[in-house]
């Protein structure tokens, strides 16, 4: 099952992506934002019938739009011709179509999260220092998980979770664009 705002976060995902390949410095938060975003919308999909999961997609769905709309200014420095084929994916991707498939490496979700926290996950390009991470983790009061050099679940009340990715965020930023 695909998602409209889950086919939607590919689209802005994967414009990100070109922009950064082509210069344009995306705004700060964006990436954990997005990487946020994308964690309500798998929770959501395991629960759709939990409010609080209800309530998450809704929140993600406003900043998935508000970003798409910071997004789309930066593409307008591209022509309109760009921003038109972006524009069209989005609608297509809110038609329900699939236009992008995740990649392989697609972060796996805890099915069994511990409930009332709130889970995230990051996939990295490359090993970390891992005591560093455990770090930033314990520092924000969360639980982690390795589930090997490149994959780390996070469990956490959601502004915690919030501060500790956003810390962690600095980590991935640099491999961005790849």
């Amino acid at each position: 099952m695909s998602l409209p705002s889950e086919q939607s976060w590919l689209v802005l995902h994967n414009l990100i992506s070109d922009l950064t390949k082509k210069g344009y410095e995306m705004p700060s938060g964006i990436n954990s934002e997005m990487g946020l975003i994308r964690s309500s919308i798998s929770s959501y999909k395991r629960d759709p019938s939990h409010p609080d999961l209800i309530n998450g997609l809704a929140q993600a769905e406003m900043s998935l739009n508000n970003i798409q709309g910071t997004v789309l200014t930066i593409a307008e420095e591209e022509g309109d011709e760009y921003v038109d084929h972006w524009l069209d994916l989005f609608k297509r991707a809110m038609k329900g179509e699939k236009v992008f498939e995740f990649s392989k490496s697609r972060s796996k979700f805890l099915v069994n999260a511990p409930p009332g926290l709130t889970t995230g996950m990051i996939n990295l390009k490359e090993a970390l220092a891992e005591e560093r991470v455990q770090e930033i983790a314990e520092w924000n009061g969360l639980i982690i998980e390795f589930d090997d050099d490149t994959r780390i679940q996070l469990h956490g009340d959601k502004p915690d979770l919030q501060a500790g990715l956003k810390e962690m965020g600095s980590f991935f930023l640099e491999q961005q664009g790849d």
